[in-house]
């Protein structure tokens, strides 16, 4: 990744809202997964182990943010389906199991996708009736190269 490209993602994080870094948690969760799967396709264990490696880094920190208090059983709930992704993850490294990362990434597309229609109807409830409701849509990923 070059300079001007790391610059651009950090500006982008450090300007994002807390709802913008959730999504894009998602988006990097995703990505990686995917990768992971492309690394077991195409028989090539480093690219699987950094995109579950990855997959894994930003599940468990979003795990470690749940607020259990405020949250009460949607927290637990979450909690319970990011440590049940965890566990495919660890097996499907070892494993080289498709479908246990196949599983992962449906949840998380269903996880993002739910978060996503959360923020709206709360920016919608904030704002008034005149707020458009913002892309649903899954964004497009780019296919991952050797070079990354």
């Amino acid at each position: 990744m070059n300079a001007y490209t790391q610059h651009y993602q950090q500006n982008q994080i450090l300007t994002a809202s807390p709802e913008q870094i959730l999504i894009m948690l998602y988006d990097g969760a995703i990505r990686f997964t995917r990768q992971a799967m492309q690394g077991i396709e195409g028989n090539r264990p480093s690219l699987k182990l950094e995109g579950i490696s990855r997959a894994m880094a930003i599940i468990a920190e979003l795990a470690n943010t749940l607020d259990h208090e405020v949250g009460g059983e949607i927290a637990a709930n979450l909690d319970g389906l990011y440590h049940f992704m965890m566990r495919e993850l660890t097996t499907a490294r070892r494993d080289n199991d498709l479908d246990r990362l196949k599983t992962v990434e449906h949840l998380l597309l269903d996880l993002r996708s739910t978060w996503v229609e959360a923020i709206a109807v709360a920016r919608q409830e904030k704002a008034g009736p005149l707020v458009a409701a913002p892309q649903t849509e899954e964004p497009q990923y780019r296919s991952i190269s050797a070079a990354g």
